[in-house]
């Protein structure tokens, strides 16, 4: 376990995860807390603050220390601050944005190095989060199948069908239309912090292999994908108003559960620019 001199790391999980203490977000924060709280990321690949109570542009101040903030392509911003996100579900709604296992946005050319999401309003219960560790995703599969995955080009999708109905009821509240993006990625990603290899495909936008059809792909990715979010592979994160959630979409991937009918449920997400999976 590493020693951290200046904020408290509390697994939360034995897969990934961990609940960080000693960090407000609406102060300006040392260089050697960012450094610490950057590093804790790399370690646990999401990381938890609790009781946080930053103001938009105080979330957006914090997350330019760990990156640089960009805007969802699906989306519009707050009006006053257009790179936060705002994710809702109503109380009349019946999908929940983004509810299916996946890594941000992998249809862009350079997916996001990771996301933050700052609780403003949540059910009395349910709405919880789940991610998953696709460094033990990877780690677990036989090598024979690492061997046959080397090399393999996953072509990303915005609009395949399951993905896409979690977006309707937003979309329709702000207006906007579906962007049809595409890009292509390895299977197997190479971390370019850590350098540790991670499977980097899902159901949400993981469209065929490269080169293969849609019907030779789906055997394969459909075993990918049950083997991505194997139990304990997985953690799972409760919300309270104020809680913030910074993932590393490079090696994690999650899930917003869909268990809240009748209640809202908003969010703030900030994604950073990430760069050219390899």
């Amino acid at each position: 376990m590493r020693n951290y001199r200046h904020i408290e790391v509390r697994p939360i999980s034995g897969a990934l995860g961990a609940e960080i203490e000693g960090v407000d977000m609406a102060r300006d924060l040392d260089a050697e807390v960012v450094a610490e709280v950057r590093q804790a990321l790399l370690d646990h690949l999401v990381i938890f603050l609790r009781e946080q109570k930053a103001t938009p542009l105080q979330q957006l101040a914090f997350a330019r220390r760990f990156g640089e903030p960009i805007e969802y392509p699906q989306l519009k911003g707050l009006p006053e601050s257009p790179l936060i996100t705002p994710v809702v579900k109503l109380e009349d709604q019946r999908n929940n944005f983004g509810g299916i296992w996946h890594s941000d946005t992998t249809y862009l050319a350079e997916p996001p190095m990771g996301s933050m999401l700052l609780a403003r309003e949540v059910p009395p219960y349910g709405g919880d989060t789940m991610f998953a560790n696709q460094y033990l995703a990877y780690d677990a599969l036989s090598d024979g199948l690492k061997k046959t995955l080397d090399g393999l080009v996953g072509v990303s999708s915005s609009a395949k069908a399951d993905v896409t109905r979690t977006r309707e009821d937003q979309m329709k509240a702000a207006g906007t239309q579906l962007k049809i993006l595409s890009a292509e990625h390895p299977i197997v990603r190479s971390h370019p912090e850590t350098g540790r290899k991670a499977l980097y495909t899902s159901v949400a936008h993981t469209a065929h292999i490269k080169g293969w059809t849609e019907k030779e792909s789906l055997p394969l990715l459909q075993f990918l994908w049950d083997h991505q979010t194997r139990p304990e592979f997985t953690c799972r994160f409760q919300w309270r108003v104020g809680s913030l959630a910074f993932w590393d979409n490079r090696c994690a991937m999650h899930n917003p559960i869909n268990d809240y009918h009748g209640f809202r449920r908003v969010m703030h997400r900030i994604t950073l620019k990430g760069d050219k999976p390899g």
